[in-house]
């Protein structure tokens, strides 16, 4: 019969079992009876090991009423976090070098970014084949759509919030886009 077991990050894990009657197990008396017990705690402590991984902080074995503590240590350092991968980069042929691709043009520092309201998918027109709400040189009004973020099959209004010529339109045609991610440039001039 196997004991429970439970675990936490850094804490200990239990097993605990009820000892049968005294002398029950190929032995006659208490003291042979205690010595099983120990001996099943011991195993199940290897077992334990084997199956856990981990460096072991303490381990506690009770004979009476037979305990079983097993405790792991915690890391002292935190873990580093992570760091976004580099450019993927396009080789032109076989053994060619890799060059890396370039990043997207910055928008000028003076300009203003309308963003989206919400995760989804961008689009700059009201239907496929449609001509775009705005375009590159477009002069823009507070409250006027333009664009759409589709988001669980709902069309969300893209508004510009302050009025401005476009300069630049950062997002893609039917790309996905998340949440305050700039979707176009505004020259406030």
């Amino acid at each position: 019969m196997r004991a429970p077991q439970s675990r936490t990050e850094g804490g200990p894990v239990s097993a605990r079992s009820e000892p049968g009657p005294p002398g029950s197990r190929n032995g006659s008396g208490p003291e042979v009876a205690a010595d099983d017990g120990l001996a099943g705690l011991r195993r199940q402590v290897r077992h334990l090991l084997a199956e856990l991984s981990g460096p072991v902080r303490r381990v506690r074995l009770a004979s009476g009423d037979s305990v079983l503590e097993v405790e792991w240590a915690v890391p002292s350092v935190p873990a580093a976090p992570e760091r976004p991968a580099p450019p993927a980069s396009v080789a032109h042929g076989p053994g060619a070098p890799a060059e890396p691709i370039a990043a997207p043009p910055a928008a000028p520092v003076h300009a203003l970014a309308v963003r989206s309201p919400v995760v989804g998918t961008f689009y700059r027109a009201a239907e496929p084949g449609a001509a775009p709400f705005v375009a590159v040189g477009d002069v823009v009004r507070p409250g006027q759509v333009v664009g759409i973020v589709e988001a669980m099959k709902l069309m969300n209004e893209v508004t510009a919030d302050r009025a401005g010529r476009v300069v630049e339109v950062l997002a893609g045609d039917g790309q996905p886009v998340e949440y305050d991610q700039p979707l176009l440039a505004l020259d406030p001039a």
